[in-house]
């Protein structure tokens, strides 16, 4: 930091001069002019005086003192039975910060104990150097007799080893040029000799070595015997009559003994369950002669063997594993894995702030730590470790790609004709069954046609439909976009584009109802130019195709240009492995139980095959046609429905064929704990939003709906479109949806939670039926999706409040001011606007400022009551509450209208 001068730096502190200059000079420093620098050192010097001059300590603390105290109870029992006693206990720590000048003094005195110790030591070790010297020479004092004896032996091989060392030198004495000359056979014959000798050399120093080993042994015994036989006769002379005579010191040492120490070998042994208690005379005798103690060491090292061929043998070193430590694992796993008990990993997550319980789940970087922190090695795996097998086992199959049917999916606003088109081509009459005349499942065809086999997929065209009609792009070769030549390019016209687009689908234009008298095919093609889509006679690459549904017209140019696009984008797909696809509805059938509809994409499928569709896995117990009509396989780009899962998969799902049922039974299994775990997740992390949410909305009004469909892109469809009902005030709250029929629970649910059930295209049976006549449940059936999402919104509506609007009915103009014994202060008043009413509301204006509101206390036309006075005619005013009336006030009548209010 630069230097600056005491007048710089006492406009920054904010002090004069003067001052600063004599606080300077308080603190030593040598400045008397304001000019003077002033360093970084002046200016520490200077604060540390004005800190101790304040009563500041620039010190550090010396001493810390931490208090803990820790309450817990302790149940005990006594003679008025059990009862709690509250136990506290108070922990005192205090931390002293030392002298940097006590720490070397103490460090100088460690450092000359250590040198005393090593001192010691080294002398320790002197003289224990001095007692195995000592030692070795007795020791070799022994042993001579021993290696006397094989003086004479070690002496033979001794000259032996040397008559093959002058060999040796004379050989190596012998110049390069003599061994050149020797005969090759001569040196191997001698190069043998060598190792013999030396061979022999060996032999005769192991020998010596061993006869001295076993000398050795000889004087061991020798002396042990001996030594054995004076303490046994020492023993005897000082052995008592009696048993309870022997000193207190032996029974003393008998009790210091540890359970797990060795038995003294000339200990007498004893009979009976408690030996060493009730011994006699006799048994003294025995273990003198040899006897007991021979029987006692062989019962001792039969019991020895016995405990060692069946006792646990406590191991030696910790175990290490190497556990697999996934993205979710549940305690007891961990603890498993780890061959541990899950008390001990519970401690360890204890011990990192986590309340956990055996069952539990913790996330894959808690895992980690605690596998460490015990020491183990983690591996970590993938949580899609199931799914990535699966398409390994999948990707194994290499099948032959062969030429497949285009997928064409016929897409459109709502009553363009998409359902007739396709009827036209199928022969049949699908749209008069319909609902109110619109398609609201996604229907799947294959038809063979005079220019081959086409797929067909019929989505919706109705708004709530997006999802379905998305899933129809995504899943599909070509789209063909049905537009009426008498309408033009409606919202779903212009979404279906989009979709088209988002799947970079190729896309072919239907003009339909070409046979109308309004129809206009260059409109739609100049609309449809507007969002991209040019025709190929205009420059672009879109075929348009005009036609008529209702006469045929056109059809076979559509199909045409169908096939002449699927034969540019060379469509192939394996048949020879297994079956691969989508799932393109499913639904709950009361007798046949759930129903998938499926197109096959690639491979076969066959009735028997084991099936893994989204959440669902079974075996395919049936497979129909869209006819209805058993078939026993289906290759691919053909649609059909299948029996036999155990439950109906979402549209959209993908469906494969597996091995067996255990990899799709854990795979399902796996797929359901995964979205399980994914919602409560997304319920935890969303319910401080709703509280938010809840706070914010205040007494927001909520319609609970339980809503079952026939199949699953129905429902989907319905809820999306009923959660998008509502505003600020009212909502729409689905408690409850499924597919399928009508059950007691489903209206059990809805009695619980007070809401209104709605079936679409199913019916309720008999028990549900009996419960919802007896509890009064508001049950309504619909077939059209439309009139279902308009009630709703009725409903809602009737739930908002109304709107108030106020009108106003009357103005009166103050023109002068009477006082009335009876009323007080008496506008009277010439009604300008209007009608004055005395029921009404009102407020006093002045100068157009309203000054106060209320109600009238009287209204009279000359002497009568009065209960209104039109415009121009004169009346006499009392406003209740309020007597500031002046000339020139408008009294102003107003009324307030409820207004209903609509979504």
């Amino acid at each position: 930091m630069a230097e600056v001068t005491v007048q710089q730096l006492a406009e920054v502190v904010g002090a004069s001069t003067e001052r600063l200059l004599t606080q300077m000079k308080e603190a030593g420093l040598p400045h008397t002019e304001a000019a003077e620098a002033v360093s970084d050192e002046d200016k520490q010097t200077l604060l540390t005086y004005l800190k101790r001059s304040h009563g500041e300590s620039t010190d550090a603390p010396k001493r810390i003192t931490l208090k803990r105290k820790t309450i817990s109870t302790l149940k005990t029992s006594g003679s008025q039975g059990k009862k709690t006693v509250a136990v506290e206990v108070r922990k005192k720590r205090t931390y002293v910060k030392r002298d940097p000048a006590e720490i070397e003094a103490e460090a100088a005195a460690e450092a000359a104990a250590a040198a005393e110790e090593t001192a010691a030591a080294q002398q320790a070790a002197d003289e224990a150097a001095a007692a195995e010297t000592a030692a070795a020479e007795a020791a070799e004092a022994a042993e001579q007799a021993a290696v006397e004896a094989a003086a004479a032996e070690a002496e033979a091989a001794q000259a032996e080893a040397e008559v093959a060392a002058a060999e040796t030198a004379a050989a190596e004495e012998e110049p390069e040029e003599d061994l050149a000359n020797v005969d090759p056979e001569i040196l191997r014959q001698r190069a043998a000799a060598r190792r013999k000798k030396q061979e022999a050399e060996q032999a005769a120093a192991r020998k010596a070595a061993l006869e001295a080993k076993k000398a050795e042994e000889e004087r061991k015994k020798t002396e042990a015997a001996v030594k054995a036989k004076e303490a046994a006769a020492k023993d005897v002379s000082k052995r008592p009559k009696r048993l309870h005579d022997a000193p207190a010191a032996a029974a003393a040492d008998q009790r210091k003994k540890k359970p797990g120490a060795r038995l003294d070998k000339n200990a007498p042994q004893g009979r009976g369950k408690q030996r060493g208690h009730n011994l006699s005379l006799s048994d003294l005798d025995r273990a003198e002669s040899g006897m007991g103690r021979r029987r006692g060491r062989k019962r001792l090292k039969a019991t020895h063997e016995e405990h060692s061929k069946h006792g646990f043998e406590l191991p030696t070193a910790k175990k290490l594993a190497e556990v697999e430590v996934g993205e979710m694992t549940s305690v007891g796993d961990l603890a498993q894995q780890m061959s541990v008990k899950a008390g001990e990993v519970i401690k360890q997550l204890m011990g990192l702030g986590v309340m956990a319980t055996i069952n539990q789940m913790i996330d894959q970087d808690t895992a980690t730590l605690v596998v460490e922190e015990m020491g183990h090695t983690v591996k970590a795996v993938s949580s899609d470790a199931l799914e990535e097998s699966l398409e390994e086992a999948l990707a194994q199959h290499e099948g032959t790609e062969e030429a497949r049917a285009p997928v064409v999916t016929v897409m459109g606003h709502v009553d363009h004709g998409k359902t007739s088109l396709l009827d036209y081509i199928r022969k049949s009459h699908v749209a008069s069954g319909e609902a109110g005349g619109i398609t609201q499942h996604i229907g799947a065809y294959h038809v063979e046609t005079d220019h081959g086999m086409i797929s067909f997929l019929d989505t919706p065209g109705h708004a709530a439909f997006t999802a379905m009609r998305a899933r129809g792009a995504k899943s599909t070769d070509i789209v063909i976009l049905v537009v009426a030549a008498d309408d033009g390019v409606m919202p779903q016209t212009e979404e279906a584009v989009n979709h088209a687009r988002a799947a970079e689908v190729p896309l072919i234009v239907a003009i339909n109802k070409m046979d109308k008298e309004g129809a206009d095919p260059d409109r739609v093609k100049n609309e449809l130019s507007a969002k991209d889509v040019i025709p190929e006679d205009w420059g672009g690459d879109v075929q348009f195709i005009p036609v008529s549904a209702l006469t045929g017209d056109g059809v076979s140019e559509l199909l045409d240009a169908v096939l002449l696009q699927s034969e540019m984008l060379e469509l192939t797909a394996p048949r020879d492995v297994p079956a691969q696809g989508i799932v393109i509805e499913s639904r709950l059938d009361k007798g046949r139980g759930s129903v998938a509809s499926l197109l096959v994409q690639s491979g076969t499928l066959r009735q028997g095959d084991i099936v893994l569709a989204g959440l669902q896995y079974g075996r395919v117990r049936a497979m129909l046609d869209e006819n209805g009509q058993p078939i026993k396989e289906a290759g691919p780009s053909i649609p059909v429905e299948i029996l036999g899962l155990d439950g109906t998969p979402d549209a959209g799902d993908q469906f494969a064929a597996v091995e067996n049922e255990r990899q799709a039974r854990e795979l399902a299994d796996f797929r359901q704990e995964k979205t399980r775990d994914t919602k409560l997740a997304r319920q935890q992390a969303a319910k401080l939003d709703n509280m938010f949410e809840a706070m914010g909305a205040g007494d927001k009004k909520t319609l609970n709906i339980v809503v079952k469909a026939d199949v699953r892109g129905s429902l989907e469809a319905l809820q999306a479109s009923l959660l998008d009902l509502g505003n600020e005030e009212v909502q729409v709250n689905i408690v409850s949806g499924g597919v399928g029929g009508i059950t007691e629970t489903d209206v059990s649910l809805a009695i619980t939670s007070g809401a209104v059930m709605f079936g679409f295209n199913v019916r309720a049976d008999a028990s549900a039926r009996r419960v919802v006549e007896n509890e009064g449940v508001d049950l309504r059936y619909y077939n059209v999706i439309y009139d279902l999402l308009d009630d709703v919104k009725s409903a809602l509506s009737g739930m908002l409040a109304p709107e108030l609007r106020e009108e106003i009915v009357g103005i009166a103009e103050v023109r002068d001011v009477f006082r009335s014994p009876k009323f007080g202060q008496i506008a009277g008043c010439m009604v300008t606007e209007g009608t004055v009413y005395r029921s009404k509301p009102i407020r006093v204006l002045r100068d157009s400022v309203v000054i106060y509101e209320g109600e009238l206390e009287s209204l009279r036309r000359f002497k009568d009551d009065a209960n209104e006075v039109r415009n121009g005619m004169e009346c006499g005013i009392g406003v209740k509450n309020y007597t500031d009336v002046k000339v020139g006030d408008q009294i102003e009548v107003f009324e307030v209208k409820e207004i209903a209010r609509s979504l």
